[in-house]
This record gives structure tokens, sequence and C-alpha cells, in this order.
């Protein structure tokens, strides 16, 4: 097909030639070239990308342009699906890249799209090859969610508290990174992180009582440049508090997650937080301990965020067992996070047989010192946060 083959060319003259190859032909280009990427899209879910997936993919890859058409395209595909056959978390993707490039109108897309750019037919034309130029170089992965139009819809007696509990913590980190008070920032996060650790705990048990097996799954975080191994090494360290197990995809910016569907929401939401307050602190941290630019440096800001991501690890893991200890007196709570942890491991070592350990090293000492003291001051009892 000419778009498949020109999209392996120099993409400037690959759109001269099309565009001179079909003059007279326009409105077939335009629906051919939105079979072509919806076909291509379709192939990346085959092989195992999500929404999110390409969303990040392409914003890392290819021009703030390119990406946005891709997002429109995703959009459009999405709607040869009925709802019910995709997988809450693929709707919930889905919903995100609405909001973020608006009404998607009809098919075909180019020229529409060119139009309300607007640029050129030799623009537009270029944007397509690129979007297929990367849809055909992306890797195989491991998949997530069930493919689209496979989802099948099982009742779920608890969603509905889920979401309400979810919409309260995320209201609660909005406030959070709003605020330039960093102790209200720290209180508001310890806040939702005790009101999602308490509720996992809660509903691990109400599990157990209805009959339904510990379940694993898991899910892609997405980070961030720069310092991503330290990034890293803040998210695993939430995981590892909350009884998740994770590994780093470098070549792709993000880590992969496996655990209980409630844990992983507690993962996503708190590390997303927390690395806004680290950079944060990081930046307090470099004005306070400045000496002729030494916490300018990359060491400096690799050590902090390195020394924050353990010493935050460990606070978790404090107060994960304090909460843990309150509930002991229910004789079901262990059996049942033994349980979880089990399927976890499971899981874990089903889609990934053999990983290798890749310790991180802060190599600035007061940036060591500075990282350490900042997760020092962060509010992470979970007592004390709630009673506050």
């Amino acid at each position: 097909m000419a778009w498949q083959a020109a999209a392996s060319t120099p993409a400037p003259w690959s759109a001269s030639e099309l565009l001179a190859q079909f003059r007279g032909c326009e409105r077939e280009l335009d629906v051919t070239a939105g079979l072509v990427v919806h076909k291509a899209i379709r192939a990346a879910w085959e092989r195992g990308w999500s929404p999110t997936d390409l969303h990040e993919i392409a914003r890392r890859r290819v021009d703030a342009a390119t990406a946005r058409y891709l997002d429109e395209a995703i959009v459009l595909e999405s709607r040869r699906y009925s709802a019910a056959t995709l997988h809450p978390r693929w709707r919930a993707q889905l919903a995100d890249i609405c909001a973020t490039v608006g009404p998607s109108g009809t098919e075909p897309q180019m020229w529409r799209w060119a139009a309300a750019q607007p640029v050129d037919e030799c623009t537009a034309v270029t944007v397509v090859l690129q979007v297929l130029h990367l849809l055909d170089r992306i890797p195989p992965i491991t998949a997530m969610l069930p493919l689209p139009g496979a989802h099948r819809h099982a009742p779920a007696v608890v969603a509905d508290v889920d979401e309400k509990m979810l919409a309260r913590v995320r209201a609660l980190l909005a406030k959070a990174e709003a605020t330039e008070y960093p102790d209200e920032a720290e209180a508001l996060s310890a806040k939702a992180q005790a009101l999602m650790a308490r509720y996992s705990l809660q509903e691990a048990v109400a599990d157990h009582d209805r009959g339904r097996e510990s379940v694993a799954t898991s899910r892609r975080i997405c980070i961030e440049n720069p310092y991503v191994a330290a990034k890293v090494a803040i998210v695993q360290a939430v995981a590892k508090a909350n009884r998740c197990r994770t590994v780093w995809i470098k070549n792709l910016g993000c880590v992969v997650a496996v655990g209980a569907e409630t844990d992983l929401d507690l993962v996503e939401l708190i590390s997303t937080s927390l690395l806004i307050q680290a950079s944060r602190a990081m930046l307090a941290a470099g004005r306070r301990h400045a000496v002729r630019g030494q916490t300018r440096t990359k060491s400096f800001r690799l050590s902090f965020l390195v020394a924050y991501g353990s010493r935050i690890g460990e606070r978790l893991a404090a107060a994960g067992s304090s909460v843990t200890d309150e509930m002991r007196r229910d004789d079901r709570l262990l059996p049942v996070l033994a349980a979880r942890n089990r399927a976890a491991d499971e899981a874990f070592s089903q889609l990934f047989p053999s990983t290798v350990a890749s310790p991180l090293v802060g190599y600035d000492a007061v940036g060591t010192g500075a990282g350490l003291a900042a997760a020092d001051t962060a509010v992470l009892d979970f007592r004390d946060a709630i009673a506050g």
C-alpha cells in the first residue's frame, strides 16, 4: 500500500510524492489514510500497547502536532468498539486522552485535522507518515489489559465504593499539589495515603468474606525526565511498602507494578504526588545548601532523589505496619495478606520470569544528606494524619 511504503522513506519527500501521485483523488487519499492509521493502531493493541502507552511514547518520540494527531486517531479508532467491551481502565485512559484533544469530530481525519490546525496538505500528509513510522517501529510489550472488544463485564459489588474512595484521594492530592505551603501538602498527602491504605486492607478482608480469590494485576507507570533512575527508585519504594512488585522498563521510560488493584491505585496516586513533592524539596534544598553552585549539579540532584526515595520507603513501610498492627486483632487479615502476596509473586514471575536487580547509588554526600532530611520531614504517620 502506498501509505505504508511511504512511511519507511524520508517523510517530506514521501508527502510530496503521495500528493503528486493522488492529485485529483484527495478524498480517496484521506479515507485511505484513516484506514491505514486505524489498522496500525489496532496492531499496536495486539502487541500489548494501551491508549496511555501510545500517548506517552508519542509524546517522547515525535513532535507535539504528530502526538496530537495520534491521540485523536486513538479516540476515533475506539469508536469501533462497544463501551461494554472495553476494560474499565481502557475506558479511563481514553477519557484522559479525550480531555486533552477535545471533540474529535468525524472521519476521515486527515483533511479535517489539517483545516483545524490550520496546516497545508503536505504538512498533514507528513504528520500521518510520522504516525505510521512510529507505530511501525514500536516493539511488542507485555499486555496489561484485554484487547478492546474482548472485555466481558463482570459485576462488582464494590466498584462504586472504589470510585468514591479514589475521588476523595484524588481531591486530597490535588489540594496537596496546589498549595504553596509544604506542611499543608504533606498533611494532605498523608491523609490521602491513610484513606487508601486502610481501605485496601478492609477490602482484602471483605473480598475474603465474599469468597473471592486474591488476584493480582499490573500496570505501567510512566516516569518523566530528568533523573529518571532516581524517580524510579521513589516509585519502587512506594510500591514495596504497599505489597507491589516492580520492574523498570528503561527503554520505554516506565515502571511496571504488579499487585492487587487497590494497592496499585495507591502506588500510582501516591508516587505521582511524591514525585512532585520530591522535586519541590530538591529545589528548596538546593537553595538552602548552595555552595558555589554545588547543589545545581546533576550528582547533587540525583543523590537527593535517591536518598529521598530510600527514606520515604522506610517511612511508608513503618506507617503501613502501624495500620496493619491496628487491624491485626481481626484473625482474617494476615492470611488474606499472605494470599495477596502469593498472587502478586505468581503474577510477577509470569510476566517477568527473569529480571536483573540494578541498585542505585547516591554519588553526592551533600545531596544524599539533604534528601534524607527532606524525607524525614514528610508527615506520613497514618494515625497522626487522621487525627489532624
